[in-house]
């Protein structure tokens, strides 16, 4: 027999609306399942933005004020400058804070055009010649009374929080999003199967008139597969949502400083959880649909 794609869509969607609740119930856990997986990957990759600042071997930076003299910059770049133990330094003035700042968020023009260069701090990003962590801490330390200098940040303890935050996190919910995703699986197994329990007499018939396995078995699979994709755009839904609440307020935590997923990041994780999805959606409803028919 040859397959219509109106048989198809007919016969997905009475399978549909015959387990509605199982129906409900496995696109829920998929779609909290997907959810924690993208939150998982996403936060990954802000751990991975966060780190950016400190490539090249900077080991510690002087952010100075705003609205720091000339004069107090240039005594901070002077120090550096005879300082022996100074390896290198970059200055990095307004305009160049501001250009990162734009480029950083430039998925949320509201936060950019809130924001003028003369807000931002310039700063100064150092390579000690020693990595020491006492060595750098020490080093880094005489520079905060200074005049004009806000603080200074280290890498080894910015690097170390954000690291143990964002593993803790990551590693949780990507375990628990592994549980939920075999949870799915296996109740949109058992929902396929009791659909073809169900009509158990009308599949008989269908193959006493020369039916194929592929005939029957595909309507079932498709069910399997909508369950998958309602759950990835449920969840891909929760994320960009989630991101745009929480962005702005990630920001005002200082250990998660630079801690920013842009929205071609999400849009990436969107495409990982939409082959997630498929592969759920359809491995846990064709292995039903071959036990059965093997019956």
């Amino acid at each position: 027999m040859a397959l219509k794609v109106d048989y198809l869509v007919r016969e997905t969607g009475q399978n549909l609306r015959r387990n509605i609740t199982l129906t409900v119930a496995a696109v829920l856990t998929i779609a909290v399942s997907l959810f924690l997986v993208g939150s998982g990957l996403m936060i990954r990759q802000g751990v991975q933005n966060a780190f950016q600042r400190w490539e090249g071997g900077i080991e510690f930076i002087i952010f100075m004020n705003p609205d720091a003299t000339e004069e107090q910059v240039q005594s901070i770049e002077d120090e550096l400058g005879s300082n022996p133990q100074i390896k290198d330094y970059t200055f990095v003035d307004q305009e160049e804070t501001y250009d990162e700042f734009v480029e950083l968020f430039s998925d949320q023009p509201n936060m950019v055009e809130s924001v003028e260069a003369e807000d931002l701090p310039p700063s100064f990003r150092v390579i000690p010649t020693n990595t020491d962590a006492d060595f750098v801490s020490e080093l880094g330390k005489n520079f905060e009374a200074s005049a004009g200098v806000r603080r200074v940040i280290f890498a080894a303890d910015s690097i170390k929080q954000v690291q143990r935050v964002g593993a803790w996190i990551s590693t949780g919910v990507l375990v628990m999003a592994i549980v939920l995703l075999t949870a799915a699986s296996l109740l949109i197994l058992n929902t396929i199967r009791m659909a073809m329990f169900a009509r158990r007499n009308e599949i008989e018939i269908m193959k006493l008139v020369g039916a194929t396995n592929s005939y029957i078995r595909i309507p079932f699979i498709l069910e399997g597969l909508v369950h998958g994709l309602v759950g990835m755009v449920i969840a891909a839904s929760l994320l960009f949502g989630g991101r745009a609440v929480l962005s702005d307020r990630v920001l005002d935590l200082p250990i998660l400083e630079n801690f920013v997923v842009t929205v071609n990041e999400t849009w990436v994780t969107v495409l990982v959880l939409l082959l997630v999805a498929i592969v759920v959606g359809t491995v846990g409803s064709a292995i039903a649909v071959s036990r059965f028919l093997d019956v």
